[in-house]
């Protein structure tokens, strides 16, 4: 019975493995930068959809399927050496970065924005930004481990996610 608790727990843990195949009703977060939309799927529903903004070069923003690994209130903006909170920071609210490139969720992520106006258009460095209220929604929704899949398809969100496994 201990062996059978321990399995279960180890296929159920968001960290085991990272490339573990998506089961019915998980979480999961996809981008199409074909559309610059965002849906969030969970216990076998959308529970949001949201236009974001994508990167400026069609291969900036990486596609796969990818792990939230970090997650950040308030981010500190290290290249211009801008606090978090500040109006100027271009972060926004929230971080939530995945592990695209190798990278552990540093380099890419979802964000907020100062530039609200951007969102909808191919302009971020690589990273995908959002408006405040369904970036700080969905931070508050999601944990570390969520996968994340950016692609650009002419595929439904519904088809996606059942692609994934999560429908």
């Amino acid at each position: 019975m201990k062996i059978m608790m321990i399995i279960f727990l180890l296929l159920h843990s968001p960290f085991w493995p990272m490339d573990a195949t998506l089961l019915p009703g998980d979480s999961l977060i996809i981008v199409n930068k074909r559309t610059n939309e965002l849906a969030w799927f969970d216990e076998g529903q959308m529970k949001m959809m949201t236009k974001v903004a994508t990167g400026k070069n069609k291969d900036w923003t990486p596609e796969g399927l990818f792990t939230i690994t970090v997650k950040a209130k308030n981010p500190y903006y290290r290249k211009l050496n801008i606090p978090g909170g500040d109006p100027r920071n271009p972060l926004g609210s929230r971080w939530i970065g995945f592990d695209a490139k190798g990278t552990n969720g540093r380099i890419y992520g979802l964000h907020g924005t100062n530039q609200p106006n951007s969102i909808g258009k191919y302009i971020s460095q690589g990273c995908i930004r959002l408006d405040r209220d369904p970036l700080e929604l969905l931070y508050d929704q999601i944990s570390l481990g969520t996968k994340i899949l950016v692609t650009n398809s002419t595929l439904s969100f519904e088809q996606l996610a059942q692609s994934q496994g999560v429908l």
